[in-house]
């Protein structure tokens, strides 16, 4: 698995606040840096604050699992960097994967859907066209690796 050909979403050095009492990160910390990503990939699909705003648009969670392979302490370098699986009409499917330190050993993997909301009614709604394009590229650019991505099973577009 050549996580380098997947964008760099966030990057971050882990503060010795994000430490619980096992002196690893505890899985707050996770939900934020993934968070973090997911913004970061809402960039490059072009779903920024000024997006949001002209559109009346935002994004709704709809689901999402995580796996743990290497405890994450303070001090060390993470690296997230996500690929977009999948998408429909007003959903979309993405991992993103968490490496640390110098050798980039992956820590942990998040598995997300969430949906496009008009902010107006607070429902789900289609992407605009712009978007839609951007992140077709983006899955047609990820699906082009030559490993498949370890999904759970347990997320699905609907």
């Amino acid at each position: 698995m050549n996580l380098d050909l997947l964008p760099i979403t966030h990057e971050a050095t882990i503060p010795e606040s994000y430490l619980d009492l096992m002196g690893h990160m505890n899985v707050m910390w996770y939900t934020h840096l993934f968070g973090q990503a997911t913004c970061g990939l809402f960039n490059l699909a072009g779903m920024d604050r000024d997006y949001f705003a002209a559109h009346h648009a935002g994004s709704f969670a709809l689901a999402q699992f995580f796996r743990y392979h290497k405890e994450v302490r303070a001090g060390q370098h993470v690296t997230l960097r996500s690929r977009l699986l999948e998408r429909s009409e007003r959903q979309f499917h993405v991992m993103h994967f968490m490496t640390k330190g110098d050798d980039q050993v992956l820590a942990a993997t998040s598995e997300f859907l969430a949906a496009h909301i008009d902010m107006q009614s607070r429902r789900t709604s289609p992407f605009a066209p712009h978007i839609a394009q951007n992140l077709d590229r983006l899955i047609a650019q990820h699906a082009a690796l030559d490993w498949a991505a370890p999904i759970s099973g347990a997320i699905r577009i609907r």
